[in-house]
């Protein structure tokens, strides 16, 4: 059972905190606070055994999860000290899986002596149903499931200071004090859902969503407009219930859905629990690296104040809207872990609920100026590398919230015009370089919108958090313990900050940055090629290989049949129809080279072959890439297939096939050997080139992830997206930004021409 000396009230409230020991029930076991709270049992509880409830993943099993914890860094002390096979034995034989979540909590063992309640969303503004139903109807299950064993375990509750909400002065210990009734705000929130998902599927809304669906991607094909729309109707659903959660909260007196579910999550542990039973409700402030336990600096992903201090570091912060001289109230994630162990060893008597505020706002204040200059004098003395901007640290004036939200909405306005100019200017070396720019300034502005939006409440607060319940819990750990204490006293701020916890946080944005392909580096040219014979290279014809298309395409012809005025003539009669042309090109590019392959019509199939083994041929030869050519060459050597796409008709791309191992291309119907302008098939465009494309792989038995693709135009992703080694050549604008926001690499083929002698595979 678990050591009760000293439980904080009754005959001997000066006695020494215990050792716990029986059956421990943990939550949130995978994440930050759990994990710290686990490798503590292990560590300092041997007489523990631990269930943690686990959700189960696809591919997964809840077992598998908890076993895969062991190999996580807040063990690696431990297992070097036991050693690694001794270390499995004990985690095997104390720790067991069970299998459940808090929206599904399963039936709980009967044997518990210990609860710890730390699971909870990781969002401050998460959509206001799923705040609810994680942090309200979590708990809400968890006491449900425990009131079933019929068992009467001490239950430790872990909340946040923050629930106190949007007022100023001190925050009591205690119970808090408001009228919002949990069960009625929880059937609201999730009656949102269902009320925001019907206005979605209105007529006038989808309307819009595919209109702007339409502009942006309307070249990429109908399926990608049609995921694009649902994408955005998504999204916006997902905008809608963050506002809802976060107007309700305010409107409530919290700063965000995250504090208010927080709050009500406390009334229900209260209700249903602490009614009856032992309950201790333990409310850290923000929760940062460790301080000493496991080792110091040990963190598990970026934590609430993380962001503003790499985004800082980088640059990308010119000011910020904080209250200097309040208080940022940050606590090491060892300190929580000790203060939720003491409690849970001290257990109150029933009915009446103990809270504790694991804090520092109180005993050792960090004023946010305070903060700033010691993340300031950090990164002056070691800058990010290979960071644009990292090299000149900001200089924070706290202009205030009006002026800092005046310059954000110039900055988005701005950067939107910039790129809408982009779109619209050619694709060239230049104009990329003004594209990465506009990226990153992008980024920057979008980073200072979410943080400013999500932190300015806990920046700007003048809330103290009173700790003397916390206080005169510490004074009772052992002399003989003194790394499981949780003094915010001992702790020196700029130490901390400095040698602690911005190296720590830095450290783990470039391993993070190195796992997602780097960060700032631009896209390289193609990697060198491994020989395979699984593998095929698709080559765009038009503006790929030759800088060309099918209207310059038909004039080479005319020009080839009939000398230079035919071909005068001809773009003449394309003027007149060009207005129709272009609206043609923006609806679809299917229904543009339908249009104009119809000015074929009447021709006779022997007189255009004959134009295309003459001077059509030298026109081609003369716009044609031999850089393109090379890298043709350089596959075939590797021995993949090359394949030459186009969506016109094949015999205009007939002068280059013997370069390749096939050419695939459009037919043009004949009737009695004339063309009747009409195509033998749909063209091979954008999404249809994507099927194509992965068909052809399937019954080749091609790779497609090592496989390779070249094109320029926004309308070839689809297709340039099935394949691992994608490359946009010449690209145009919008293809230009989507390759560098995939970190494609992207070449320049100049157009040198090339002579008939060439054409040799």
């Amino acid at each position: 059972m678990t050591n009760t000396a000293g439980a904080g009230t009754g005959a001997e409230p000066e006695a020494p905190v215990g050792r716990l020991s029986g059956h421990v029930l943990l939550t949130g076991g995978t994440g930050f606070v759990g994990q710290a709270v686990l490798e503590r049992l292990l560590v300092s509880h041997p007489d523990t055994r631990i269930s943690l409830l686990v959700r189960g993943k696809t591919g997964q099993s809840a077992e598998d999860r908890v076993r895969k914890l062991l190999s996580k860094p807040v063990f690696k002390p431990w297992r070097e000290a036991v050693g690694r096979d001794e270390a499995a034995r004990v985690f095997a034989e104390r720790v067991t899986a069970v299998e459940g979540s808090l929206d599904a909590v399963p039936a709980l063992p009967t044997d518990l002596d210990v609860v710890i309640h730390s699971a909870s969303t990781v969002s401050f503004d998460p959509p206001i149903d799923e705040a609810f139903a994680t942090n309200v109807g979590g708990a809400s299950g968890i006491y449900d499931a425990l009131r079933a064993t019929g068992a009467d375990p001490h239950v430790v509750h872990v909340s946040t200071c923050y629930v106190g909400g949007m007022r100023k002065g001190v925050l009591p210990e205690a119970s808090l004090d408001h009228d919002a009734d949990w069960r009625v705000e929880r059937e609201a929130a999730a009656a949102a859902r269902q009320r925001v998902e019907l206005r979605s599927r209105e007529p006038g809304v989808l309307r819009g969503l595919m209109v702007r669906a339409r502009a942006e991607h309307g070249k990429e094909g109908p399926r990608a407009v049609a995921r694009a729309a649902e994408d955005a109707r998504i999204d916006w659903v997902k905008k809608r219930l963050v506002t809802a959660g976060r107007a309700r909260a305010q409107s409530l007196g919290w700063t965000d859905v995250y504090t208010l579910t927080k709050a009500l999550a406390e009334r229900a542990a209260e209700e249903l629990w602490g009614a009856e039973h032992r309950l201790s409700v333990v409310r850290p402030s923000v929760i940062e690296s460790a301080l000493e336990h496991p080792f110091p600096g040990w963190i598990d992903g970026f934590k609430v104040a993380d962001p503003l201090i790499i985004a800082f570091g980088r640059g990308q912060l010119p000011d910020f809207p904080g209250v200097p001289d309040s208080v940022l109230d940050i606590i090491p994630v060892d300190f929580v872990v000790n203060a939720i162990l003491a409690a849970a060893a001290t257990p109150p008597p029933a009915s009446t609920p103990r809270y504790l505020h694991i804090a520092s706002g109180a005993s050792n204040p960090l004023p946010f100026h305070e903060m700033y200059r010691n993340v300031h004098e950090y990164f002056t003395a070691n800058p990010i590398p290979d960071t644009p901007g990292a090299e000149r640290v900001p200089t924070w004036q706290f202009p205030g919230d009006r002026r800092v939200e005046r310059a954000i909405r110039r900055a988005e306005t701005l950067v939107g015009a910039a790129n809408t100019a982009l779109d619209r200017l050619p694709s060239s070396p230049r104009t990329r370089e003004w594209q990465r720019t506009m990226g990153r300034r992008a980024r920057d502005v979008h980073n200072l919108r979410q943080l400013s939006d999500l932190y300015r409440a806990y920046v700007g607060t003048e809330l103290i958090f009173d700790d003397a319940n916390t206080r005169a819990l510490n004074e009772r750990i052992p002399a003989d313990r003194p790394t499981e204490g949780f003094d915010v006293t001992r702790i020196d701020w700029r130490d901390f900050m400095q040698r602690v916890h911005v190296p720590a946080i830095t450290q783990l944005m470039r391993v993070f940055s190195r796992s997602r392909g780097g960060g700032s580096a631009r896209p390289t040219e193609p990697k060198p090629l491994e020989h395979r014979t699984d593998v095929v290279a698709v080559f765009d014809l038009e503006g790929t290989v030759v800088e060309s298309n099918i209207v310059q395409q038909l004039l080479w012809v005319r020009r080839a049949q009939g000398g230079e005025g035919a071909a005068a003539a001809e773009a003449g009669s394309i003027i007149t129809r060009l207005p129709a042309y272009l609206a043609a090109e923006r609806r679809d590019r299917g229904e543009f080279l339908r249009s104009f392959l119809r000015r074929y019509a009447g021709m006779p199939a022997s007189r255009l072959e004959s134009a295309v083994r003459g001077g059509y041929t030298d026109q081609l030869l003369a716009h044609t890439s031999s850089a393109a050519l090379r890298r043709v060459r350089e596959h075939r050597a590797a021995g993949h297939r090359t394949v030459l796409v186009t969506g016109s008709i094949g015999v205009l791309a007939e002068p280059l096939a013997d370069l390749f191992d096939e050419v695939v291309a459009g037919t043009m119907h004949e009737e009695d050997g004339t063309l009747t302008g009409y195509l033998g098939a749909p063209p091979l465009v954008d999404e249809a080139r994507g099927a194509w494309l992965a068909q052809y792989a399937a019954r080749g038995g091609y790779d497609l992830a090592a496989s390779y693709a070249y094109g320029d135009s926004v309308a070839d992703l689809p297709w340039l997206s099935l394949v691992g080694n994608a490359t946009a050549v010449n690209p145009d604008a919008r293809l230009a930004r989507a390759a560098l926001q995939r970190r494609w690499p992207i070449v320049d083929w100049p157009r040198g021409g090339v002579a008939r002698t060439d054409l040799t595979a």
